[in-house]
């Protein structure tokens, strides 16, 4: 730590509100305590909790650091502790609790794991909130299935691109929502058996179509109560309900017990920031045993929408909250004190 600045510039803001409330400042580099690395941040993941932040909605956790960011790829510059996996100088990507907007960042090992082959820092970046995310919603607690059907709401965002490429590599049959010609093109590309334009087309009746009036055997969902029962209505026997959003509201003012009875349908959710660091690390581990092979084969790539410099962290999130766009925004960080 001796030969590292002891500041560095990092994304911050004093009240919530609008995107420009977020300045560039300068902030103490953080030291990694037990169990934690420090790394040299070179590219940060935006996602949609770092605008709920930002917002006021979406509390951090007890003593974390005030910085936005919840996933970022870089080096490895210092450690808390001994780690037998990692080592200074080695490139990674990390999920981490906040601070991401910055130069420099804490990551707990074992939220940590290397960059795929072929890939560099902004394509690093996008991989863990989204992966973390995804394959503990869709697979472990949605037990999708190779053969199995999965609906998968907003399939043109980042939680969507990855969902259908995912869920495409081990075996199920895709279909996905999204509004516009455009970005039901682009959920077709990335492998979507049928992609389902929500502005012009009724989802549920577009489902009964494709899947000859069984249903879907999980939905993944970011909606929330606008779509809740519709996406009962388009759930086969067995089916599971898997809320990972509530873009279109929170509150469910009514829904037919009788249909999750008679189905034995499942209905379930999850945020991962409140998990501990040990579930965290567990789908770290499963994430580097069944899904990097795959990344490293050049399957289930990220899709960049677009980038913006550190900087610039408040465009990012007006990009952010106007949609319109498929995949990920990413910020770029150079250190300046290098």
């Amino acid at each position: 730590m001796s030969a590292l600045p002891k500041v560095m510039h990092a994304v911050t803001f004093q009240e919530p509100g609008v995107p420009e409330v977020l300045k560039l400042s300068v902030e103490p580099v953080p030291i990694p305590g037990k169990g934690e690395a420090l790394i040299r941040v070179q590219a940060a993941g935006v996602n949609r909790p770092d605008v709920l932040q930002r917002q006021g909605r979406y509390p951090i956790q007890a003593h974390a650091t005030p910085v936005l960011g919840l996933e970022v790829a870089g080096e490895i510059v210092a450690m808390g502790s001994a780690s037998e996996e990692f080592e200074v100088g080695d490139r990674v990507c990390a999920l981490i609790p906040a601070g991401g907007y910055a130069e420099y960042a804490v990551a707990p090992i074992p939220q940590m794991l290397r960059w795929p082959e072929g890939y560099g820092a902004e394509l690093a970046a996008c991989l863990p909130e989204t992966l973390f995310t995804v394959y503990a919603n869709l697979f472990q607690m949605g037990r999708l299935k190779s053969g199995e059907t999965v609906l998968i709401h907003g399939g043109s965002g980042g939680i969507g691109t990855t969902a259908i490429q995912l869920a495409k590599a081990f075996g199920a049959r895709v279909i996905a929502t999204a509004r516009g010609a455009d970005a039901c093109r682009a959920c077709v590309e990335l492998g979507a058996d049928r992609a389902i334009d929500y502005s012009i087309e009724d989802f549920v009746a577009a489902v009964k179509e494709e899947t000859h009036g069984h249903g879907v055997n999980v939905i993944l969902d970011v909606v929330g109560a606008d779509y809740f029962q519709r996406n009962l209505d388009c759930l086969a026997t067995d089916g599971r309900l898997i809320l990972l959003g509530f873009l279109g509201g929170e509150i469910v003012t009514y829904f037919n017990l009788v249909e999750v009875l008679a189905r034995r349908l499942v209905i379930t959710g999850s945020a991962m920031r409140p998990r501990t660091i040990a579930e965290k690390g567990e789908i770290a581990r499963q994430l580097r045993a069944k899904v990097w092979p795959v990344l490293d084969r050049g399957l289930c790539r990220p899709v960049i929408a677009k980038t913006f410099p550190l900087a610039e962290a408040a465009s990012a999130h007006r990009m952010m909250e106007s949609g319109g766009y498929t995949g990920r925004i990413v910020l770029v960080v150079k250190d300046t004190h290098s």
